[in-house]
């Protein structure tokens, strides 16, 4: 697998990444325990060093999966996870934003021992909370810092003013955020600045929450506790549309030899060589599927037939439904 630094850091990472979420909450009931054990420690043997999970995801039950998988190989791995909600253990849903000092002391103790570490190599706030200042949040993660806990601070979909105040105060080694080739958003103001600043960019649903693998068809249902239902983009009358997206690239994909998902990572892998996404799945072979895109190369001529396609294909739907679920980093 090859690696990448995330900006100025000095973090080295796999190129590709692993996104634990879905092993645990949001797409429908959890992987069964033995199996996802076994996946992430097949995804270090397939050189995968990127781990990404977070507290809310379950809540805390991904936490504690991924922190029995990779307990025999601690040395080899990088860990990312997150704080910043305010967590009832009884919903499965966060109940808003928490980023006080000391909760996130609080949540970073917690996070050592369910990943039975003694430090997390990158510590995200999930979401910007607007009661406190941002550089009280960086702050209180600087002591974190100082005190060996957490090595490298990051933010998640936080805008350009609070990147940069945030990161005046103690480095930001990593911005994650929703980037693929059905979520561009970045592209408008926040790659510039994440490379002005020499921040790595880290890409969650990089895969389009499996959209852009063409596991999904027109007439797609999902289960009750499948968070997908509920997104503007897949409910039918949007996937009616979206679908011919993943027609188009597919056909680029198949005269290249690759599939659909491998296209639209190695695109997202071919535009800075600071940008690391971090697909998720529980079956070996998307695994080694996704990371077979670290070996794909896109010339020019690939580049621009990706980006005709898109043009062609305007997405239908918003990210997230209207009940205030993009307060949860899916």
């Amino acid at each position: 697998m090859k690696r990448r630094i995330l900006g100025k850091s000095g973090l080295e990472v796999s190129a590709i990444g692993l996104g634990c979420m879905g092993m645990t909450w949001a797409y429908g009931a959890p992987g069964e325990r033995g199996d996802m054990i076994a996946l992430l420690r097949d995804a270090v043997e397939l050189g995968v060093t990127f781990f990404d999970t977070a507290e809310v995801y379950g809540p805390f039950a991904n936490e504690d999966l991924v922190g029995e998988a990779l307990a025999p190989v601690r040395d080899k791995v990088v860990i990312a996870t997150k704080f910043g909600f305010r967590i009832n253990p009884t919903s499965p849903w966060p109940q808003g934003t928490d980023s006080r000092p000391e909760h996130i002391k609080e949540v970073a103790d917690a996070a050592l021992k369910r990943l039975r570490t003694d430090h997390i190599d990158l510590f995200y706030q999930h979401r910007v909370d607007p009661t406190v200042p941002i550089e009280d949040v960086a702050g209180a993660v600087a002591e974190l810092v100082k005190v060996g806990k957490v090595k490298h601070f990051g933010l998640s979909e936080a805008g350009a003013g609070t990147i940069r105040k945030a990161h005046a105060v103690h480095p930001v080694a990593a911005l994650q955020s929703e980037y693929s080739l059905w979520s561009r958003e970045p592209e408008t103001e926040i790659l510039a600045l994440v490379e002005e600043l020499g921040i790595g960019f880290v890409a969650y649903s990089p895969l389009g929450r499996g959209f852009l693998t063409g596991a999904f068809g027109a007439d797609t249902k999902f289960a009750d506790d499948d968070f997908r239902g509920t997104n503007p983009r897949f409910r039918a009358e949007a996937l009616q549309k979206n679908v011919a997206l993943v027609e188009a690239l597919k056909d680029i994909a198949q005269a290249r030899n690759v599939t659909s998902g491998q296209l639209a990572l190695a695109w997202l892998l071919a535009k800075k060589p600071w940008i690391v996404p971090i697909p998720g799945t529980r079956k070996r072979a998307r695994l080694e599927e996704n990371i077979a895109a670290a070996d794909v190369s896109l010339g020019a001529a690939d580049i621009q037939a990706i980006e005709n396609a898109v043009a062609a294909h305007p997405i239908e739907g918003g990210r997230y439904d209207e009940q205030g679920l993009s307060a949860v980093n899916l």
